[in-house]
């Protein structure tokens, strides 16, 4: 592999092999010796790994970089074929215009009062739990997620299946199926949203409240959205608004339980919460690269340059690590302040669902020390995977076990 320039720019391959497991001494590794350094995927894709924070923070709000896929003439991972249409592939002015439809379910105000419904919501979860041992994600993250952004969009009760969790969590792989597993996919998502849409508007409801209603709305009535872009937008926040949570909670969990002593020190100091979502946000970021941007015009950085039209890859994790932005950087520390991580993004594609995120992780952090008491990996932590993703990274599973007395409500059972 080399770079523009002809020099010689190789990883090495023990470091390559166990990037998806550990990705950390790989990105440590770029930053040192290929900040900007060019990449061909299996499918013959030229993409370029940002890698240091400096460059990171300032690529995800320069406009030379676009979101649209026509930007480039390559096949760009934009995720399923007819739900592409939204906010996440879009520039100004468009980018504006679907930003704002969505915008006032996730203010902070709006999000400030589902606290309750999460609070006991994560409550009843807990409460269904097998006794001594559970998988985190299966049993806790993932229908506490889904609950709350089923809720924001207003998706019947029965239209909330295992069926459709499941489509969107195989979009995450997307990159990694056959031709014949996206086409199936693509129909199988699409039908669903479309059925979903329909029935909201035969049931009606305008001004329910609910966001789904509002982004019909703005279709049928205002003429402010397509119908592709609604029903690309309902995917991507049905996507969005639960993985991000799913991964915080997941690598969040494990993080502590690999730092004894820092699970302690929230244990024993409540109040550090706040600091504590940011650091575990930043330590194993739910998302390890932003997705897909394209150069819109010849873009020099460190010596060399991106063509227009080549992909480039805002690698986040890697930014969250680098030592000339973050005192040791590798460690993590509940208590490190400023911590200006970027794993929600930054600029006009600042993450939408930022605000729920961190409410969900401020509630469920807490609830999890408080109501299973001494926390254990139930497995040895090699054994645990990774979803293969692109753009996320979270757990497949994360089975735990717990030897004291579980609390339930805030009574000893």
């Amino acid at each position: 592999m080399s770079n523009r320039r002809g020099l010689s720019v190789c990883p090495p391959e023990e470091l390559v092999a166990a990037r998806h497991r550990d990705p950390y001494p790989y990105f440590a590794w770029l930053r040192a010796h290929a900040p900007a350094y060019r990449e061909v995927s299996p499918s013959g894709l030229p993409v370029w790994q940002i890698t240091r924070y400096d460059d990171v923070r300032d690529l995800l709000a320069d406009p030379r970089l676009s979101k649209r896929p026509a930007t480039t003439g390559r096949a760009c991972p934009t995720g399923p074929a007819g739900l592409q249409d939204n906010l996440v592939n879009a520039d100004p002015p468009e980018h504006t215009r679907l930003r704002k439809l969505v915008n006032k379910a996730f203010v902070p105000a709006q999000v400030k009062a589902l606290e309750p419904l999460i609070q006991a919501t994560a409550e009843d979860l807990l409460d269904r739990m097998p006794p001594g041992t559970a998988d985190l994600i299966d049993d806790f993250a993932a229908p506490l997620a889904f609950s709350m952004i089923r809720t924001i969009l207003g998706v019947p009760d029965d239209l909330d299946t295992p069926e459709l969790r499941g489509m969107l969590l195989d979009t995450l792989t997307y990159d990694a199926a056959g031709s014949d597993g996206k086409a199936d996919l693509d129909r199988r998502l699409h039908a669903y949203l479309a059925e979903l849409i329909a029935r909201k508007r035969r049931e009606g409801g305008h001004g329910s409240g609910d966001l789904l209603m509002h982004l019909i709305a703005a279709c049928d009535e205002a003429g402010n959205l397509t119908e592709r872009e609604l029903i690309g937008t309902a995917y991507i926040l049905l996507l969005v608004g639960q993985d991000t949570t799913v991964n915080l909670i997941g690598n969040g969990t494990l993080a502590l339980l690999r730092h004894r002593d820092q699970l302690d020190l929230l244990r024993e100091r409540p109040y550090l919460i706040d600091s504590a979502i940011e650091e575990l946000l930043r330590y194993d970021a739910p998302v390890r690269k932003a997705t897909f941007r394209a150069a819109a015009e010849p873009l020099p950085l460190h010596g060399t340059t991106i063509p227009a039209g080549d992909v480039v890859s805002l690698v986040i994790a890697s930014a969250n690590r680098d030592p000339d932005r973050f005192e040791r950087a590798d460690e993590l520390d509940l208590t490190r302040t400023p911590n200006d991580h970027l794993s929600l993004g930054r600029g006009p594609h600042f993450c939408v669902g930022a605000a729920l995120a961190r409410l969900e992780g401020r509630i469920a952090f807490p609830l999890l020390l408080r109501r299973l008491g001494h926390i254990e990996l139930a497995v040895p932590p090699e054994s645990l995977t990774w979803r293969p993703s692109r753009v996320m990274r979270g757990l497949t599973h994360l089975p735990i076990s717990w030897t004291s007395p579980a609390v339930r409500r805030g009574r000893p059972c």
